[in-house]
């Protein structure tokens, strides 16, 4: 026990002095190189399943659930044989995920553990860096070699990897419209970014508050709305057109798996210019800001129980907080969340008065008691700043 408690203060130690970039990179894998990938993929599938079935069936038929078998014990099997031709660190990875997702189970933070289908999950694999010395995974200029893959792979490096950093793991990821990207996890040694408002008096600290906005992302305390492009909307009809087209022919045709990647290029594309946007955006606010102010608010719950899933999807509100969250760490940024609960589009930020019989059509709020008028989400956004900056205060007493 004494052990495994050192080796755990040492893990954190080693958590709390390290630090890891993710980089995502698109791929140009040749035919050959792609038939060794879709094998890779497809194994960690198989893998994943039958480690599944096998846990199900003891379960069933013991009562209770046996040990969790290694990929070696599999590769012993027959007829399994032709695993040991597979990448035997992506099969380690699979059996790391299998025993998180039975203890995430047990402990109550997840569901009960799925299937994977072949056409209904994510086609990716993970392998990761074995041996420093004769290093299996590496970058050299454009070129990636992969474990068990024998020519390097050709990426292309739309960023500079920042140097310093040691290659850990790369997951390959085949997207729906048969394009191949690559990220690559380097880790390096952490720096120590001071927050930029520490020792600020809080009337010098440069503070925004942000209330999320279906017609448009969010609007600021100040009043601005973001020029937010709202790609999926513009792609609507033309993916309407070409899912019309798909319906008339027949499954599994060649011309239908054309016609389901063009669907799927579309999807893409949308996807791509709603996190260009976001990415942007998000540095932006972090750069310009020391204190961030939002609503802690569940979008998977809204979009469950309200009726505009279209509108929240194409929102993108939950990505563009894990981008800022994740910014600011890295710029000295601060992020508050405000609790969901908070009355801040019934609030007056003028006289703080609360009008409880506001409806939610009501788009301008007009104060009863001091005849303050304000649009509603400005409104919010400012209260939402204000009671950020008082949780702050608070947590922080040197900047009162």
């Amino acid at each position: 026990m004494g052990a495994k408690r050192c080796s755990g203060q040492r893990n954190k130690e080693k958590a709390s002095t390290v630090e890891q970039l993710a980089y995502r990179f698109q791929g140009f894998p040749t035919r050959t190189q792609e038939h060794i990938l879709n094998q890779f993929i497809g194994s960690v599938r198989f893998l994943w399943n039958r480690m599944l079935g096998d846990w199900i069936g003891s379960y069933k038929e013991k009562g209770k659930s046996d040990p969790i078998r290694t990929p070696a014990s599999y590769k012993q099997e027959p007829g399994l044989e032709w695993l040991k031709d597979m990448d035997s660190l992506a099969l380690c990875n699979v059996q790391q995920n299998f025993e998180r997702a039975v203890s995430e189970f047990f402990s109550g933070e997840k569901g009960f553990l799925r299937f994977k289908k072949k056409h209904a999950c994510k086609d990716s694999y993970t392998t990761n860096l074995s041996n420093k010395e004769n290093p299996n995974l590496f970058l050299e200029g454009c070129m990636l070699k992969l474990p068990k893959v024998k020519e390097p792979v050709v990426l292309r490096l739309h960023r500079e990897v920042a140097p310093g950093g040691i290659l850990k793991n790369c997951t390959v990821t085949r997207e729906p419209d048969g394009r191949w990207y690559f990220s690559l996890v380097y880790e390096y040694t952490r720096k120590d970014v001071p927050k930029k408002a520490e020792g600020q008096a809080p009337d010098k600290i440069r503070s925004i508050g942000l209330d999320m906005s279906l017609p448009e992302l969010f609007v600021d305390s100040n009043g601005n709305v973001p020029n937010y492009p709202k790609p999926y909307r513009r792609l609507q009809k033309k993916i309407a057109r070409e899912q019309r087209r798909l319906s008339r022919m027949e499954k599994d045709s060649s011309n239908y798996n054309k016609q389901l990647r063009k669907i799927a290029r579309l999807h893409a594309k949308a996807k791509h210019q709603r996190e260009d946007f976001l990415h942007k955006l998000s540095y932006n606010l972090v750069h310009d800001y020391d204190i961030i102010c939002i609503e802690d608010l569940d979008m998977a719950a809204m979009k469950k129980a309200l009726s505009f899933g279209k509108s929240v999807s194409d929102n993108g509100w939950g990505g563009f907080v894990r981008m800022m969250q994740y910014k600011t760490e890295r710029y000295g940024c601060i992020i508050i969340k405000v609790d969901k609960w908070f009355a801040s589009s019934k609030t007056c930020s003028s006289c703080g008065y609360k009008h409880s019989e506001l409806k939610l059509s009501g788009r301008t709020y007009i104060c009863p008691k001091c005849g303050h008028v304000m649009g509603r989400d400005h409104q919010a956004a400012i209260n939402i700043r204000n009671e950020g900056m008082r949780i702050y205060t608070e947590t922080h007493p040197l900047a009162a």
